[in-house]
């Protein structure tokens, strides 16, 4: 023995560590058992050696949530707009001061003045509507394979057929085929034309007695180029029976950039007797499905048993309303960030790197719109790139940051970041220095980035 105390021995008692004031706040926040459980990690890498038993209650507050939830809030540097895995659109401001106004008692089915029943959303329905004039009516669920499982029940359930070209017979995320869901609702499916080629004498050789539909379906997440032909809603029109489109991205007017991505105004003008669509895509807002057109189906709709399964609960509809009436979206402010402004962001933030240390490379990236929309749109953008070894520090540290690798680089695309997050980001791209993230750039060409 040479007289030495073991470190482990000096690890801070957990009812010591627990009762300093910052943590026992924390108590009310994230409850006391993930306090203790934060805590007990702290004292188990001290006690492994990984670190120093002093820095235990330093490392224990860096590590706490900021929520009793696991979900944790991610700076995606991915140039990915509407990322499916970081849950799509990020609220607005104002979204989300109104989802915490309406987390307590809200007036969701009462009319104050008269302190009777009310409709239940019709702040949100009301908004939808204004934001659509070419709707005769509106009504939201919770989501949009929610919204065409409703069509699909009410009008073509226990058997009838609805028409669908097998162009737009479309899978989407986690092995999700589209006409899997419409089957399930009892529904018989009439296929025509061919995956590359659907023209109007297909629909009108299968409309029938037993038809209760035309599906036309946006195919959101690929591109069919080359020897092809579809229908437009204006002649589906001319069948005689409803037609149903299926938009996808929740563009809900026509927007210069994204001249290809239909649109529920257009749709409704063009004939369609009702237009779905989803609300957390290029909408920018909460998930949800929407459902516009004709008032005595959408009311048809409304009353049917299915709807009451699918309905929205309060904090969707504050958020829907909020997004509708309240200012920019981040989504609409990413799609339209411009290169030379996210060249200069990211230009700042590698010299302030360089000052600490920090070796990074500004190069040429190409970001998209990401969640089934406009799959044939790119975006230049500009990205740091920095070596991929800072890839897995970055996105477990706190906050977690993911970007994209791209040939042995990790690229931070500063497009999806807000910019009074650009310190945040920089803050977080130093913590990895004591992380093992360290290691310099090798001279790269500044060629577009792709996205994997």
């Amino acid at each position: 023995m040479n007289g030495a105390v073991d470190p482990r021995r000096r690890v801070p008692r957990t009812d010591v560590l627990l009762a300093d004031p910052r943590l026992a706040a924390a108590a009310a926040t994230v409850g006391r058992a993930r306090l203790k459980a934060v805590v007990c990690g702290a004292q188990d890498r001290a006690r492994r050696g990984e670190i120093p038993p002093d820095e235990v209650l330093a490392t224990a507050l860096a590590e706490l949530p900021d929520t009793a939830a696991g979900l944790r809030p991610v700076l995606n540097a991915t140039g990915v707009v509407l990322h499916t895995n970081l849950g799509r659109a990020p609220l607005s401001p104002a979204a989300v001061a109104a989802v915490v106004a309406a987390a307590g008692y809200t007036d969701v089915e009462l009319d104050l003045r008269t302190g009777r029943r009310a409709r239940r959303g019709r702040g949100a329905l009301a908004a939808l509507a204004a934001a659509v004039p070419a709707a005769g009516a509106v009504h939201v669920v919770n989501n949009g394979a929610a919204a065409l499982a409703l069509v699909a029940t009410a009008l073509a359930g226990r058997g009838r057929e609805i028409v669908i070209s097998r162009g737009e017979l479309v899978e989407i995320g986690d092995g999700f085929r589209l006409p899997d869901l419409l089957v399930s609702t009892g529904a018989r499916l009439r296929e025509v034309g061919t995956t590359n080629r659907t023209v109007l004498a297909d629909y009108a050789a299968a409309v029938g007695p037993r038809t209760a539909l035309v599906l036309k379906v946006h195919p959101a997440n690929f591109v069919l180029r080359g020897f092809t032909a579809a229908v437009s809603v204006e002649d589906l029109a001319t069948l005689g029976v409803p037609v149903v489109v299926d938009i996808g991205s929740g563009l809900l007017a026509p927007d210069p950039l994204l001249p290809a991505e239909p649109d529920a105004t257009s749709a409704l003008r063009a004939g369609a007797t009702l237009v779905t669509a989803s609300g957390d895509k290029l909408l920018g807002g909460p998930q949800a499905g929407l459902l516009l057109g004709d008032a005595d189906l959408v009311e048809r709709l409304r009353r049917h048993p299915l709807a009451r399964a699918l309905r929205v609960d309060k904090l969707t509809l504050a958020a829907l309303e909020a997004t509708l009436t309240g200012s920019e979206t981040p989504t609409w402010r990413a799609l339209r960030a411009t290169p030379a402004a996210l060249r200069l962001r990211t230009e700042r933030l590698r010299d302030r790197l360089a000052e600490q240390g920090v070796t990074a490379e500004v190069v040429t990236a190409v970001a998209v719109v990401g969640g089934g929309g406009a799959p044939d749109v790119t975006l230049d953008s500009w990205a740091l790139a920095l070596p991929e070894s800072y890839a897995a520090p970055l996105r477990t540290g706190n906050p977690p940051v993911v970007g994209r690798l791209d040939r042995g680089r990790l690229l931070l695309d500063l497009r999806c970041v807000p910019p009074d997050q650009d310190d945040v980001l920089r803050a977080a791209i130093l913590r990895c220095l004591d992380r093992g993230g360290r290691t310099e750039m090798s001279p790269r060409s500044s060629a577009p980035s792709r996205e994997p």
